[in-house]
């Protein structure tokens, strides 16, 4: 057991007379491992990206609230009319009638 560790420690299962088995595992298991460290790479990009687009999706979202929220303030009656009394309009003190058209047969 201690030999054999010994031989593992000083590489001489690479330059032994059946290194060449040896050296193809290495070989696999390099490759193996690059691909391995690229599929890592690439899903922490994506990651990157996901985090990256929620965070803009969560500013959109916040725009959009705060235009709809200005938006209904500008539609309300009150808003309307102060405007319109800068203009010298102001809201009629005689409600409107309802005009009904009866259709001929």
């Amino acid at each position: 057991m201690k030999e054999s560790l010994y031989n593992i420690l000083k590489g001489k299962f690479l330059i032994s007379n059946d290194a060449f088995n040896n050296w193809r595992f290495i070989l696999f298991c390099t490759v193996l491992a690059i691909f391995m460290i690229g599929s890592s790479h690439s899903a922490e990009q994506k990651v990157h990206e996901i985090a990256r687009l929620n965070d803009e999706v969560l500013e959109l979202r916040t725009e959009f609230l705060d235009g709809r929220s200005n938006l209904m303030k500008l539609k309300m009656e009150s808003t309307i009319t102060g405007r319109m009394a800068q203009k010298g309009i102001k809201p009629s003190d005689v409600p409107p009638t309802k005009i009904i058209v009866k259709e001929k047969e």
